[in-house]
C-alpha cells in the first residue's frame, strides 16, 4: 500500500497540533520558525514525534529529525521536498 504524503500545510498545522498538546498550551501559542529546544522540548518530544509520524502518516523518519531540523517549518519543508 503506497502512503500519500500530507501537505507542508497539513503538516504544519499538525506539528503545531503536537507541540501545543506537549506543552499544555494554546496552538495560536507556537510559532512555526522557533526552534523546538526554544519551547523547552526534549528528546522525549523528539522520539513521540519520530513515532507519531509513522502512525499519523506512515512517514519513515530519521529519530534525529527534530535535531536535524530544528522548526516546525524546517521539519514540514524537509518531509514534503526532500
Amino acid at each position: 500500500m503506497e502512503t500519500t504524503l500530507p501537505t507542508h500545510d497539513a503538516l504544519v498545522d499538525w506539528l503545531t497540533e503536537r507541540i501545543a498538546a506537549y506543552l499544555s498550551t494554546d496552538p495560536a501559542a507556537i510559532e512555526t520558525d522557533v526552534a523546538f529546544g526554544d519551547y523547552g522540548l526534549d528528546s522525549v518530544f523528539a522520539l513521540n514525534v519520530y513515532t507519531d509520524l509513522e502512525q499519523e502518516f506512515g512517514i519513515l523518519a530519521q529519530p534525529t529529525l527534530t535535531w536535524d531540523y530544528p522548526t516546525i517549518d524546517a521539519v514540514a519543508r524537509h518531509l514534503t521536498e526532500g
